[in-house]
């Protein structure tokens, strides 16, 4: 087992220490400026045993609707006579900049493996894989910090982009997936990323990438679908798969991740210094209040992995988890049944799965465009 380097201190919940020893690096999904102002970020890294951010759109326009922290900037942009899009991108890379220098140290201390802060490429951008390459370097020289991840949909356009991207030798967060056949596309994305740095020059030491696989927005689709069948004849077989669906996903996708990382393909990589591309458990915050709240997190419990929590499931865990150990890799028949009782009862995976990712992609443009004119709203009445 790998045990994941971490920050944590005699004060860091036992759960949390629990899920270090495990090999489970604990990434936060949450940045805004006031947690970096008033210290809270810093107190998640030490307290916490947080090693790692994510954002996205929809943390973003959350961070910005609310609040004065961004207000003396964007009265500064107003009267510089900055644009809406200049306004954002400036505001959202300063967070990042701000949260890598957060977590620098614990990128020191574990050599680039954890210390990561992943900020994603605008988000109407899924569709278009030059696009998404000219705007992650653009991302990249913005913040300037090594520790940044530049996060891309792991859309068919997106893993032509990640190839290339890491090419250049800049690290990668793919996010939105959801099937496991996009998610062997994502692994082989990396891996020819990885052959094409090496060709280049690049020291593949330095470049990481990990893959978000997200988990509570399949049971959230499923659970609607079986919920329909349970006034009929199948009414039991559903009610017993409702909240499995996410789970059994991910943990096949962890077998998935074994298989990949063990073949002569990878291997030939890290005989030269490359690092695997770790799965991170993505969309961990469950819905349902039918279920537990730490679940997410406890039942995909497996070595180098990363869960990247939103706060209330972070506090959670802290509270009340119940770290049984490696949770996933035993799991694969069952999982595997999960899915094929889904399909019987009329459920297709694949459709599932599709669905999904257009809909992740729909919901990270909705809030970008809510960020969007929020800010122009803003400079509006700064100049007014």
């Amino acid at each position: 087992m790998t045990t994941a380097p971490t920050t944590a201190t005699d004060a860091t919940p036992a759960p949390l220490q629990a899920l270090a020893e495990q090999g489970v690096s604990i990434w936060l999904d949450d940045l805004s400026r006031e947690m970096i102002t008033s210290g809270r970020l810093q107190a998640v890294v030490h307290e916490r045993g947080v090693v790692g951010v994510t954002t996205n759109p929809s943390i973003f326009q959350a961070a910005m609707s609310k609040g004065t922290a961004y207000d003396e900037d964007i009265s500064r942009y107003a009267r510089e006579g900055r644009s809406v899009g200049e306004t954002v991108f400036d505001l959202t890379t300063g967070d990042v900049k701000a949260a890598c220098r957060v977590l620098r140290p614990v990128f020191d201390a574990t050599r680039g493996r954890d210390g990561r802060v992943s900020i994603e490429v605008e988000p109407a951008l899924a569709a278009d894989a030059d696009g998404t390459v000219q705007a992650a370097r653009t991302l990249r020289d913005a913040v300037d910090e090594p520790n940044l991840l530049i996060k891309i949909p792991a859309t068919s356009a997106g893993l032509g982009a990640v190839s290339a991207v890491l090419a250049e030798g800049i690290s990668v967060n793919v996010t939105l997936i959801f099937a496991l056949d996009r998610y062997r596309g994502v692994m082989n994305a990396f891996l020819t990323g990885l052959e094409q740095a090496r060709k280049a020059g690049h020291d593949l030491s330095l470049i990481r990438s990990v893959a978000s696989f997200f988990v509570s927005r399949v049971d959230t689709e499923v659970d609607a679908r079986l919920d329909a069948l349970a006034e009929g004849e199948h009414a039991e077989q559903a009610r017993a798969l409702r909240g499995r669906a996410g789970i059994a996903n991910a943990r096949l996708a962890y077998q998935a991740y074994q298989e990949v990382f063990s073949t002569p393909r990878w291997r030939n990589l890290a005989d030269d210094g490359a690092h695997p591309q770790r799965p991170l458990w993505a969309s961990t915050g469950v819905k349902d209040p039918a279920y537990p709240d730490t679940m997410y997190v406890t039942e995909l419990v497996a070595p180098e992995t990363v869960n990247t929590m939103p706060g209330g499931t972070l506090e959670a865990v802290a509270e009340h988890g119940e770290i049984r150990g490696d949770t996933v890799t035993g799991g694969y028949a069952e999982s595997a049944e999960v899915l094929d009782a889904l399909e019987r009862l009329g459920i297709p995976y694949a459709e599932v799965t599709t669905r999904l990712e257009e809909d992740g992609v729909a919901k990270f443009v909705a809030a970008w465009e809510d960020l969007l004119e929020g800010v122009r709203t803003e400079l509006g009445k700064a100049t007014a």
